[in-house]
């Protein structure tokens, strides 16, 4: 497994840390370094990815990301994944919050990362199945 990978994983694993994401993840990005959340259309930067990656995470307590498939050309991981939980918690949307349906999600997802010196992440552009969610959530 190439370092570039283990910086991706390590993201993933903070991601399910909940207490400690917001600055942990923040800590793997590079000072220029930004998520695209291409459902949402939003770029993200610094503190405010973590404070994402948090949201939904508060929505979808329970939420849990299999990786399906890993991918490493160079700088860029190319992560497969499935996106897993139950909705108990309001999750902001760019439309207004959705508040819980208590329904479960199965979203397939796909995650491009550029990581620059130091194996920081200079972007992360994430593109999950919002029309799958919505439909499991029954919003679609």
């Amino acid at each position: 497994m190439s370092s570039d990978e283990e910086v991706i994983r390590k993201l993933y694993a903070a991601s399910d840390e909940r207490a400690t994401v917001v600055n942990k993840i923040a800590s793997m990005f590079s000072y220029e370094g930004y998520m695209w959340d291409m459902v949402a259309g939003m770029k993200f930067r610094g503190q405010a990815i973590g404070e994402s990656i948090a949201g939904f995470a508060k929505a979808f307590p329970d939420v849990r990301r299999e990786l399906l498939n890993v991918y490493v050309a160079q700088n860029v991981i190319i992560v497969e994944l499935a996106t897993r939980g139950t909705h108990i918690g309001e999750l902001p949307l760019p439309a207004g919050a959705l508040a819980p349906t208590g329904k479960s999600i199965d979203v397939p997802s796909c995650d491009v990362f550029h990581l620059g010196e130091g194996a920081k992440i200079t972007s992360f552009h994430c593109y999950r199945e919002a029309a799958v969610m919505q439909q499991q959530l029954g919003v679609g």
